[in-house]
Formats: structure tokens, sequence, C-alpha cells
């Protein structure tokens, strides 16, 4: 099985983490590259399957790293096994440079954030592009009654959790709702009781 630093860690990396005193920290070999399939843990699992957004890195051609955003409802990301997610495409700008980068060598990281809970995944993987899923692949990502633009599917070769430090909390309307609601509630019974208490 993979470790997140056997791919991340590199020669310059090891030199800069001596200079800056943090080496032996993490590692203490240079990375060996990518290797078996990760198995998710219960707590992957369940942290990939509430995210409704995430950040997708892929390399092209000319060797440059391309970020984009990838999001929709919670659940749009599917847990297909013990170490593949996937997701179901949908149209867009139309550029496909996320999509033509995995096409043509399919090695992506990503970054999945949680900001009320200060909580990050990072992963390393083997992206597939699927042009024209399956029906099967399709049932999988609940996505046969959607228009589609083709899927992607990630074998996920190594995770790491990362420090909450810096990860300012934001908070989605619906999370917001749900506070003032709670708030509301507990002002009414606040009220009850006040008004039982004037009455004797």
């Amino acid at each position: 099985m993979t470790d997140f630093f056997d791919i991340a860690v590199t020669p310059s990396v090891l030199e800069l983490q001596e200079r800056k005193g943090s080496l032996g920290i993490y590692v203490t070999e240079p990375g060996s590259g990518p290797g078996d399939a990760h198995e998710l843990t219960g707590d992957e699992i369940d942290f990939l399957r509430t995210r409704d957004s995430f950040y997708l890195a892929s390399v092209g051609e000319t060797g440059w790293p391309y970020v984009q955003h990838r999001g929709g409802d919670i659940g749009f990301l599917k847990v297909l096994d013990s170490h593949t997610i996937g997701w179901a495409e949908r149209n867009g700008n139309r550029q496909y440079i996320g999509t033509g980068n995995i096409a043509d060598n399919g090695r992506v990281s990503a970054i999945f954030v949680d900001y009320p809970t200060r909580s990050r995944l990072k992963i390393y993987g083997q992206a597939t592009h699927h042009p024209e899923p399956s029906e099967e692949l399709l049932r999988s990502l609940g996505a046969e009654d959607l228009r589609t633009d083709g899927a992607i599917t990630i074998e996920i070769l190594a995770t790491a959790w990362n420090c909450p430090k810096y990860i300012t909390p934001r908070f989605t309307e619906p999370q917001i709702r749900g506070g003032i609601a709670q708030m509301e509630a507990r002002i009414l019974e606040l009220e009850d009781e006040l008004e039982a208490l004037r009455k004797g």
C-alpha cells in the first residue's frame, strides 16, 4: 500500500525539510511513487460521501498542473468501493482542460474541505475518464436519469488528513437556516416559560 508521503516527498522536499529543521517529522526516505490502491477507512468514506465540493488537480501535457472546482448537491460524489470514488460530469464551460489531462495520463490529486469542522482530506489517485459511461456505472453514480457529459472515476492511491490550522470556518445557507431554526425554537420555548412564570 502506498503512503501519502511516498508520492509527495521527493529528494528536493527532503533537502528543504533538512534546511528548515523539519526533517524526520514526517518521513525519512525519498518518495518511491505510486503503489497499490489505498483502502479507504470508515472515517474517510463518511467524509467523502458528505462533500458538496472539492478541488481537483490534474497534469497537462505541458507539465503544468491545472486545478478546478467540482461541486453539486451533497452525495454527488460517490464512493464506489473501498478504494474508488467517482462522479457524473455535468455540462460546464466545455473547455475540457481537466478532462483532457485525465484522458492523457490520469494522475490527479484532490483536497476535500469541511469548513464548519475545519477538516480536510487530501488524496492522490489515478483518474479515468468515461466519455460514454455504462448503464451500470451511471446507476452507481446515481446519474441514470441525468443528462451527463461523461463520468470520472478515481482509484485512490494515498490519503492524508491535514491539520485544521488556518481553515476559516464557513457555513452553507442550509446550515445557517438550520441554526436559525433551532434558535427561533429555543426563543419560543423561553417565551412560553416566561409567560407561565408571569401567570404564576
